[in-house]
């Protein structure tokens, strides 16, 4: 498993999702050294984690399994569900808001509340271990 430096070195690499140089990982990460990025590179290499391509170096395979690119964000799985609890909320609050209050509606509420709640609590969990 990965840690530490090399870690960092594969989740920059994962971000950018494009082929980045040597160069540019070490000014990147404040490394000591372009022989410090060569070092981890050569790990993730051996790995099979990263592959080198005429333009720098790129992920060749995912370590982050239920996470989601956007452009340039990485982005866990649960945040998507924790959009979708939230819009059907606020849809309950407002447009779907009965006339008369019925124990359904609340049970309704809470349903989505606590939905809410779990979604986004592994969200948050999700991104500290990203």
């Amino acid at each position: 498993m990965l840690r530490g430096t090399t870690l960092r070195v594969y989740r920059f690499l994962f971000k950018e999702g494009r082929a980045v140089r040597l160069y540019d990982i070490q000014r990147s990460l404040g490394l000591s050294s372009p022989s410090v990025a060569q070092y981890h590179l050569a790990k993730l290499l051996r790995a099979g984690f990263i592959r080198e391509t005429d333009e720098g170096y790129i992920v060749d395979r995912a370590l982050f399994g239920n996470f989601v690119r956007v452009r340039r964000m990485v982005l866990p799985f649960q945040v998507v569900y924790s959009v979708f609890f939230a819009a059907a909320l606020v849809a309950l609050l407002t447009v779907l808001r009965p006339s008369a209050l019925t124990s359904s509606y609340f049970f309704a509420l809470v349903v989505i509340w606590i939905g809410l709640g779990f979604s986004l609590f592994e969200s948050i969990r999700a991104l500290r271990g990203l």
